[in-house]
């Protein structure tokens, strides 16, 4: 029994104070305390207010003013307590701690919330995906690089799908939806957007939204909504799923020799996902899922092509400026109207009859150099060979056939590259300047019938390796005469 208790229960036998305090070893102030306490009832317990209030004397005022202006502003605008005690130590001569004015902003700030303030818990019906974009650093061939993670998530049933992009244009999140919906089949009915996906936005209530994914949303039949900007709070689900995957998919820093092999080894991740037990439901998320599924659109016979296109007049020299990096078409489109489009990770260029031109891998952010595929500048130095000198061919090229050109008059430089041009229309650029190495190499000239039959044989892989050939067996069949030194 606790010492209260047998406080009160010799008390009520009409034992006097004097005596229980003997035979308990208390004082009989705690016996007069316990005896004639009239409730026990469990009470609220009270935290203890800390000295030292009294080094803002004078400065409570000032403080409680910011933070009442604090109210009218921009909720990421505001004081916060550091930068309160920063400007009362700046501007008001300050000289107490940071300790008291943070516990005062606090307890200021608990007692003027206002009745609206806080969250509230969503409930999100089957066939709804959350849409966000994260940033991870990557792998890939080799070259650690800075990815950007799109997710989509079912909240209903907590399914997770990931992508990899190098950019966050509405051309990646169509392809990234694109990819889940044909991965499981189905089309969700709704989606739920962060003001910042690229695809669009929305001020007040208006919402504007890129003509390319007004057609990407018609061609699968699906309705979207944004957040109210600065309230990720709104889409929960997927803001936690991006902490997640890049804390178990992302750590250590994942490896591939290709994005596309990245993007199927996070697609199989995910799908290991559907074991694991939903963190309230007690379900497997598989099973859950099965009714997220169930609850969406089917998909249409044909997918959604996600490209933009654009007009680009080239300038003097073939070069077209496309979000802010410039792109050569070549010499011969100077001054032309071109159209371009602009894919997930690919920019097209094509003519006036909507031929195709030029295909380059889409750089994103800026780039100070022109991007240029190498066939291209081949024709201008055919008819300019004089060029070649300032050409950005030139780093493009191997040694021996650098060398070779260097050296070479400008009617052998016309030559190589008239038979370079020749064949990298069929071969590729690449297997053209193997061609050419290995013919000089040899020491033979860069006649247009032999460098088109290499390259050719190297771009069907029909062309047996260089070896350095032993010539010492012949060594056997040779004998020195050491009289007249001559070999017989």
């Amino acid at each position: 029994m606790s010492v209260q208790e047998n406080i009160r229960s010799l008390d009520s036998q009409g034992i006097s104070g004097r005596e229980i305090a003997r035979r308990l070893g208390v004082s009989r102030d705690a016996v007069a305390k316990y005896a004639d306490q009239k409730d026990f009832s469990p009470a609220p317990v009270v935290p203890k207010t800390r000295p030292g209030g009294s080094v803002l004397t004078g400065f409570e005022h000032i403080i409680e003013q910011w933070l009442v202006e604090d109210q009218r502003r921009n909720y990421k605008q505001r004081h916060t307590a550091k930068r309160v005690f920063d400007r009362l130590v700046q501007e008001h001569g300050f000289t107490g701690a940071y300790s008291p004015v943070q516990r005062f902003v606090r307890r200021w700030r608990a007692a003027n919330r206002q009745a609206g303030e806080g969250f509230t818990e969503l409930v999100w019906p089957a066939g709804t995906v959350q849409v966000d974009f994260g940033e991870a650093e990557a792998i890939i061939a080799g070259i650690r690089q800075v990815m950007h993670i799109f997710l989509v998530t079912f909240p209903f049933s907590n399914m997770r799908f990931v992508q990899a992009y190098r950019g966050e244009t509405a051309e990646c999140v169509a392809h990234g939806l694109r990819t889940v919906f044909e991965h499981i089949g189905a089309v969700p009915r709704h989606m739920v957007f962060d003001n910042a996906t690229g695809i669009g936005r929305r001020v007040g209530t208006r919402v504007v939204e890129t003509k390319l994914f007004g057609a990407f949303k018609l061609h699968y039949r699906s309705e979207s909504r944004y957040c109210n900007p600065y309230s990720g709070h709104e889409k929960g689900n997927v803001e936690n799923a991006v902490g997640f995957l890049r804390r178990n998919f992302m750590v250590p820093e994942p490896e591939a020799a290709t994005l596309q092999g990245l993007n199927k080894v996070f697609m199989a991740k995910c799908d290991a996902l559907a074991s694991t037990v939903h963190y309230r439901k007690g379900l497997a998320l598989g099973e859950l899922f099965a009714q997220d599924v169930a609850a969406c659109l089917e998909l249409p016979g044909v997918g959604f092509e996600a490209v933009r296109y654009e007009s680009r007049r080239a300038d003097r020299v073939g070069n077209l400026l496309v979000d802010g990096n410039t792109y050569a078409a070549g010499s011969s489109f100077h001054g032309r109207l071109l159209t371009v489009g602009l894919g997930h990770d690919v920019v097209q260029i094509l003519d006036e009859h909507s031929a195709p031109v030029r295909t380059f891998r889409r750089v994103f952010g800026k780039q100070t150099e022109t991007i240029f595929e190498p066939s291209s500048l081949v024709p201008l130095l055919v008819t300019k060979p004089g060029a070649w000198s300032h050409s950005p061919l030139r780093a493009l090229v191997t040694d021996p056939v650098r060398d070779w050109l260097d050296k070479a008059t400008a009617t052998d430089r016309r030559r190589l590259f008239n038979a370079v041009d020749a064949v990298s229309g069929t071969t590729g650029f690449d297997h053209a300047i193997q061609a050419a190495d290995t013919l000089i190499k040899r020491g033979d000239g860069p006649d247009m019938a032999m460098l088109g039959m290499l390259a050719r044989r190297l771009a069907d892989g029909t062309e047996p390796p260089a070896a350095n050939v032993d010539l010492s067996v012949y060594d056997t069949f040779t004998t020195l005469n050491m009289t007249t030194g001559e070999v017989a």
